[in-house]
């Protein structure tokens, strides 16, 4: 793949390493290094989780560092990993799933754009949209109930109070969490939520994945002759250093619009799936809440902004989660490179 320099009047162009597509991959290696890879990387970043999904659930506005020091205080660093283990058990098969989704829509999408006649950069920033639209719909049927069971395992804190703050019942782990849901509500109760995680979540990749695309090249476009060697055929040659940068800062970018455009439908789907049937009606029927009491109830608890609890921790996971997932994927799709 080749990107032209706009500093440089001379048409010189950026000689980038051709882009690793399905066909290329070995598979096994593939999947085994991946759920190795993406468990650590999940690990990693698992507290930033539960302190955003705390922050949705409260009723009032607790800044996130306060937050973070009572639950170290009462709850200890065990607090931080709340549900990790039945997290960390539905991760692999949902990323499994994602990365099988995104690399044979990307490679198919990007073989038929350039067929019917798209430039390089048009096929490539539409085959990435679609990927990613594909693979967080195929992900969302193994992560809805992941998510269903591990968020409420997140907001529980020490003790019978905390489970008071959002009207939630108290589980002993993944297994209890999954039987009572399943007794009381069937197999809809694992996927509460499931349409509007899909109205999160796939058009969220799609802008991710089209995003960065486009900053991937703008950036190389814009400051790759500052970061590269002249090779042999006139052009420039990125070295590991400065590949590895740029698709980091390009990587920052696009999950700071999409962090920003979702976050009221992801607080929305979390209070959903973590709610208990009857906390948000005084009635004394249980019914499921809907998606308009939901919203209801966060505008009447703080406004417009309410929408917005977690923001800061979510915008924080996105950006982490999207320079070490895109640096550990493509550095996951070498070792995966068949010889």
């Amino acid at each position: 793949m080749s990107v032209s320099m706009q500093e440089d009047g001379s048409g010189s162009k950026i000689h980038l390493p051709a882009d690793i597509n399905w066909e290329m991959l070995d598979k096994s290696k593939f999947f085994f290094l991946g759920a190795a890879l993406f468990s650590g990387v999940s690990g990693a970043l698992y507290p930033i989780v539960v302190l955003k999904t705390r922050q949705q659930v409260m009723s009032s506005q607790i800044p996130c560092l306060k937050m973070a020091g009572s639950m170290l205080r009462n709850e200890g660093y065990r607090g931080f990993y709340r549900g990790f283990g039945t997290s960390l058990t539905g991760t692999i098969p949902a990323r499994a799933l994602y990365m099988g989704a995104l690399e044979v829509t990307k490679s198919s999408v990007g073989t038929a754009t350039v067929q019917l006649g798209f430039s390089e950069a048009s096929s490539s920033t539409i085959a990435s949209a679609a990927a990613g639209l594909s693979a967080a719909m195929a992900a969302q049927l193994v992560w809805t109930p992941i998510d269903v069971v591990s968020q409420r395992l997140m907001v529980q804190g020490s003790g019978n109070s905390s489970c008071g703050v959002v009207g939630l019942k108290c589980y002993n782990g993944g297994i209890d969490a999954f039987r009572k849901i399943i007794c009381s509500d069937g197999l809809r109760g694992l996927y509460r939520g499931f349409g509007i995680s899909i109205l999160t979540y796939a058009p969220s990749n799609a802008v991710w994945w089209g995003s960065y695309s486009i900053a991937h090249r703008l950036i190389w476009g814009s400051i790759g002759c500052y970061c590269c060697k002249k090779d042999t055929e006139g052009g420039y040659k990125p070295d590991g250093k400065a590949m590895l940068a740029v698709q980091g800062v390009s990587a920052a970018m696009a999950s700071g619009v999409s962090a920003l455009v979702t976050m009221p439908l992801d607080t929305v789907k979390t209070r959903l799936q973590v709610l208990d049937d009857d906390c948000c009606s005084s009635s004394s029927s249980r019914r499921t809440p809907t998606v308009l009491q939901i919203v209801k109830n966060l505008v009447k608890e703080g406004g417009f902004s309410a929408c917005y609890r977690g923001l800061g921790p979510r915008w924080i996971s996105m950006s982490m989660s999207a320079i070490t997932m895109i640096t550990t994927y493509e550095f996951l799709k070498k070792l995966s490179t068949k010889n």
